[in-house]
């Protein structure tokens, strides 16, 4: 059985768990307080954070990497793309969002008031940009939910949270991410303080 260590309001954790509910398959989630990390994490995950993913012998860390393990371990369904031009774009993708969105999720957690704005403005800046996309499509790669909808979702779950106002031009998006939200595996995996960071 896996075990996935995972933060209970942490956004890399929480791509985890989707993608974990997502395959329907044996798994044991271990709830960690990102305030008050247990000493194993630290003797598990060199950079002592969480999600860490524990499988007999192996233990894996950083969200991309665990949950390309599980796609690749459990296919059913496949949430990377099958071929390999589309594989490599998925990734390049899943790169962009570490730098051009999630990069900025410290500051707006534990920055000072100045910079958690600026970081504000550029994840709503590079969200604007995006949301024509999902005129003409359902998900990130078209009509397949995806390992990008998987990664993008636990920053649009918490945009009130962070204070990011899209203006009325990104309301595309907005209506991608309900669609994201109303997926079971979705539901089943936030934790009760996810929950309450959207009335």
């Amino acid at each position: 059985m896996m075990t996935l260590y995972s933060g209970m309001t942490d956004p890399f954790s929480q791509r985890c768990r989707i993608v974990l509910y997502e395959k329907g398959m044996d798994f044991q989630v271990i709830d960690v307080d990102v305030e008050n990390l247990p000493e194993d994490i630290a003797v598990m995950n060199p950079y002592n954070r969480v999600p860490v993913l524990v499988e007999r012998d192996l233990v894996l860390h950083e969200a991309n990497i665990i949950n390309e393990y599980i796609d690749e371990r459990f296919p059913h369904p496949q949430l990377m793309p099958a071929d390999p031009v589309m594989r490599g774009r998925a990734r390049l993708f899943l790169f962009r969002f570490e730098n051009e969105l999630f990069s900025h999720i410290d500051t707006l957690e534990k920055g000072p008031k100045k910079e958690a704005d600026k970081a504000r403005a550029i994840i709503r800046d590079h969200l604007t940009l995006i949301a024509p996309v999902f005129q003409k499509q359902k998900y990130m790669l078209g009509d397949e939910y995806s390992m990008l909808d998987v990664a993008i979702a636990p920053l649009l779950w918490r945009l009130d949270y962070y204070g990011i106002q899209l203006p009325k031009q990104a309301s595309p998006i907005l209506k991608y991410a309900e669609r994201i939200f109303s997926r079971p595996a979705f539901i089943d995996a936030l934790t009760p303080s996810e929950k309450a960071m959207r009335k």
